[in-house]
């Protein structure tokens, strides 16, 4: 009998736009300051993307990167899964958008909408189109304009978002690397506390849309902190006790960058010291969809991740959605 095929990451690249707002640029914009956002949330700065550039660029300059530390011939990839809720347009897809861009000839592509569980979601999609051994080469991409649908006098939600996107490249494990392993949910209840009105088929844009900001995102900060404290706790525990695994086992754990506390208070539970945790909301905000693998990015800098680690990562997203998955980094 053949052993069952994994997947693994085998490159990752990342883009983050040049322009950087910061505390104090949104003291002048909005009633707040440098210490109550800190306080928070924890960041510091975001990056926010020109006028123009879209989900499709920064996801195409993140594939770029990734290619300059992992080359290979594009024409091999066999699938673009892009996780985004902030895709260029309503349709086509932002991975038909990509894959013409990067100029890719015979492939497929579909997005994936799961806020900020995008790419944990688009992951372990293409994951399951390696293990099934039917592709080789899977391209999965979390990349969101966040500041596209920010309203800026908002306080309670311009001080969080950011921009940016991350790529990374599935392929066949041959060594035991890759994904070991994932859970999922989804609450639809909970979409009324984090979502964005207009634009869909229920409210078609029209002026009315326009004039009530229902184009923006509209969120009760305190219940979806109060849900994502509980579910990022919830997931990273089922996923760990699924495989007999405690967080004692984990080299280094990346969880959504949507707020300091949550990620704290997760780690804490799981009993994991935070030198083992990778934090980089400060520097880059919630980007949405890019956060997990721009955080990948800042723990192979910071050498809290290497080749042989057990990697935990986890999200909760708009939806809700949540998922948590068990990787063994294969770089």
């Amino acid at each position: 009998m053949s052993k069952p095929v994994r997947a693994k990451i085998s490159a990752l690249g990342t883009y983050l736009p040049p322009r950087v707002l910061t505390n104090s640029d949104l003291e002048k914009m909005v009633d707040t300051s440098n210490e109550w956002i800190l306080e928070r949330v924890g960041i510091r700065e975001r990056h926010i993307a020109d006028k123009g550039v879209a989900a499709s660029d920064m996801a195409v300059l993140a594939v770029q990167n990734l290619l300059e530390s992992h080359p290979f011939d594009l024409q091999e990839v066999d699938l673009i899964i892009v996780g985004t809720v902030t895709p260029d347009m309503m349709y086509p897809s932002t991975a038909c958008l990509v894959q013409h861009k990067l100029g890719i000839k015979n492939t497929w592509g579909f997005d994936v909408s799961a806020g900020c569980s995008g790419f944990v979601y688009a992951l372990n999609t293409g994951v399951k189109f390696v293990e099934s051994g039917q592709y080789k080469k899977v391209l999965v991409i979390g990349a969101d304009k966040n500041s596209a649908m920010t309203d800026y006098t908002d306080r309670a939600v311009c001080i969080i978002f950011g921009d940016g996107a991350g790529a990374v490249l599935l392929e066949p494990s041959e060594d035991g690397a890759g994904v070991i392993d994932h859970v999922a949910q989804i609450e639809g209840a909970g979409g009324k506390f984090l979502y964005m009105p207009g634009g869909g088929s229920l409210n078609p844009a029209s002026h009315e849309t326009v004039n009530q900001k229902m184009h923006y995102i509209h969120q009760d900060g305190q219940q979806v902190f109060k849900y994502a404290v509980k579910k990022m706790a919830e997931m990273t525990e089922r996923v760990l006790e699924k495989n007999n695994l405690s967080g004692k086992d984990v080299d280094c754990f990346i969880a959504h960058q949507a707020n300091k506390r949550i990620i704290t208070a997760t780690a804490d539970r799981l009993g994991m010291p935070l030198e083992k945790v990778v934090i980089n909301i400060d520097r880059f905000g919630n980007t949405t969809a890019g956060t997990i693998p721009i955080a990948m990015q800042t723990a192979l800098e910071e050498k809290k991740l290497k080749k042989g680690d057990l990697l935990l990562i986890a999200a909760v997203g708009a939806g809700f959605t949540s998922g948590a998955s068990l990787i063994r980094w294969a770089f």
